[in-house]
């Protein structure tokens, strides 16, 4: 981590060419001095890394940074070499093919002094502030830990990665490394780690716009039984092994089994 970095958004591409020259545009427009995006391409077949450099030259941009994989190793294994590229005291994810809503990233910021994750809601993009069908977050819900984890299992909790972040000290021996057998739904498995770890922020407020395509790397319909009954098995494990990182990180600590705080809130560098 470098001091002089306050908050990395690390985003992880593939296909995205049609649209992440407009998501990086709304990205780059909030981040301050200090700030930075960090973009892991997926080794997309077609233009996306083309399109991606051509935008940051036409923004002037120094703040972003981008590298492109070997091999196509799936988006969680992008996020996730996004995640240990980034530098920042406070660390969010991004889509490639979504809109940050105006403020997102200060509100986010905020969000995330007392607590290791922060999360909020999204609408769908053009459709007059829209939403899926589940029930928004609600700040008031964000210390019913058990109640959170309850709704994962069963399904109504939109814990969506485009619209969280945490804390610089949730990343080793907490959300990295993320599990093997999660090849999807990274989110849910940083829901599960703030849940378990006592910590959470959620947001009343919309913090993204999302684009609702054919092309979505992450599922949009409802899924089949037997696709649904191994993504349960897997929260059932994703929970036990949160469990099992919160217990070695409090041994290690001699907390005698106190629950995980973040320390004091962190000083973001005057803004020059």
């Amino acid at each position: 981590m470098s001091d002089d970095i306050r908050a990395s958004v690390c985003m992880a591409t593939y296909r995205g060419s049609a649209y992440v020259a407009e998501q990086i545009e709304s990205i780059v427009a909030q981040l301050g001095p200090d700030d930075e995006l960090v973009i892991v391409d997926d080794c997309s077949p077609d233009d996306t890394m083309a399109v991606i450099v051509a935008t940051i030259d036409r923004l002037g941009e120094s703040r972003v940074f981008v590298t492109r994989t070997n091999e196509n190793a799936g988006y969680v294994r992008a996020f996730e070499a996004a995640i240990r590229r980034a530098r920042g005291r406070f660390v969010f994810l991004s889509d490639q093919d979504d809109v940050w809503t105006p403020g997102r990233h200060e509100a986010m910021i905020d969000g995330l002094q007392r607590s290791l994750v922060v999360a909020g809601n999204h609408s769908i993009l053009g459709r007059a502030g829209a939403r899926l069908w589940y029930p928004p977050l609600r700040a008031a819900t964000s210390r019913q830990h058990l109640l959170n984890l309850f709704a994962i299992m069963i399904g109504y909790r939109p814990y969506f990665g485009c619209a969280m972040g945490f804390r610089r000290e949730a990343i080793e021996g907490g959300i990295l490394p993320i599990p093997a057998y999660v090849s999807e739904s990274h989110d849910v498995w940083i829901a599960i780690t703030g849940n378990v770890r006592r910590s959470i922020r959620h947001l009343d407020a919309v913090v993204v716009e999302r684009r609702l395509h054919d092309a979505n790397q992450t599922p949009l319909g409802i899924r089949g039984l037997s696709a649904i009954l191994r993504a349960r098995w897997m929260f059932v494990r994703l929970i036990g092994e949160a469990l099992r990182r919160r217990r070695a990180a409090l041994a290690a600590r001699g907390d005698g089994g106190r629950a995980t705080r973040p320390g004091q809130p962190g000083r973001a560098r005057p803004r020059r």
